[in-house]
C-alpha cells in the first residue's frame, strides 16, 4: 500500500468505502489523459471513455484494458452489485452498472475519484 495515501483513500481502497457524491477532485476533469490507480499506478481508464453520468462520481464506459481490472460480486449494504478492483494491487475502485450510454458500451464504471490519479497527455 502506498504510504502517501490519506486515511480516506485507504478507507475507500482497502476497506470498501466510498467518497461523498460530487466531492471528488477528478469528477469534472476533462483534459485528455489517463486515470491511474492512486495506490500502484496501473493505468485504468482513459479520458476518452469518461462521461458525465450526473451521479456524483467519475464515470467511464470502459477500462483501458479489461486485464487491468477485476470484477467481483459485492453483496454489501443489502445490495447486489459488481465491484471494480485494481488488478495489480486489488484496491477497491467502485462499481460497474448497466446504465451507461447505450451508444457506447452500455456500462457505467462508477469510480471513486479518491482512488485515481490523473496523467495529463495534452501537449502544451
Amino acid at each position: 500500500m502506498d504510504s502517501n495515501l490519506t486515511d480516506l483513500e485507504k478507507h475507500i481502497m482497502f476497506e470498501g468505502g466510498t467518497e461523498a457524491p460530487f466531492s471528488g477532485e477528478l469528477l469534472y476533469e476533462k483534459r485528455p489523459g489517463n486515470f491511474q490507480c492512486k495506490n500502484c499506478g496501473l493505468v485504468l481508464f482513459s479520458s476518452n471513455a469518461k462521461f458525465d453520468s450526473q451521479t456524483g462520481w467519475p464515470s467511464f464506459t470502459e477500462p483501458v484494458n479489461m486485464n487491468n481490472i477485476v470484477l467481483r460480486l459485492d453483496r454489501s449494504h443489502g445490495m447486489i452489485r459488481t465491484e471494480v478492483l485494481c488488478a495489480r494491487c486489488k484496491a477497491h475502485l467502485g462499481h460497474v452498472f448497466d446504465d451507461g450510454p447505450k451508444d457506447a458500451t452500455g456500462k457505467r464504471y462508477c469510480i471513486n475519484s479518491s482512488c485515481l490519479s490523473f496523467q495529463n497527455s495534452a501537449h502544451t
